[in-house]
């Protein structure tokens, strides 16, 4: 499968995943070795990239609580994609997960005690993002027991 082969459904979650982690590296490269102001770019975007994290993670959560009622959703297969999602949508969205993991590690090892240990906060976009992906696509077994929604009390 080609780099630009993406998988479908959800291309649109795969293609940003990409391309909000192609922005974070190139922030976080030019903060780390260009001069001091260009730390602040990279501190705005490691705070954006980590809020629409948030959102995601929420927004997939909500998701998921909903289609629990018929399937049986776990927290590794909705936020990790193990078991319910196909190879090449988890190769992307968790190799873009490694990716913001790496250059945030790395970038705030190489200059220590500054803003960009912002950067170590981004991953929660890959992590929502798979989890968004899977809470709207994945495949799940059905629950055992059926939920009743017309309880009467």
């Amino acid at each position: 499968m080609s780099f630009l082969d993406l998988p479908s459904p959800g291309t649109g979650l795969i293609r940003f995943s990409w391309q909000a982690t192609a922005v974070f590296t190139i922030t976080a490269v030019a903060a780390v070795i260009g001069p001091d102001w260009l730390r602040w770019p990279a501190v705005v975007v490691a705070l954006v990239l980590f809020a629409v994290g948030i959102v995601t993670m929420l927004w997939a959560f909500a998701v998921a609580v909903r289609r629990s009622r018929v399937d049986a959703i776990g927290v590794g297969g909705l936020y990790l994609g193990m078991g319910s999602s196909p190879r090449s949508v988890r190769q992307h969205l968790l190799g873009a997960l490694v990716l913001q993991v790496v250059v945030g590690i790395v970038s705030a090892s190489i200059r220590p005690f500054t803003s960009l240990a912002f950067g170590t906060l981004v991953p929660i976009l890959g992590i929502g993002l798979m989890g968004l992906w899977a809470a709207r696509h994945g495949e799940f077994e059905p629950t055992d027991r059926p939920i009743d929604t017309d309880t009467e009390t």
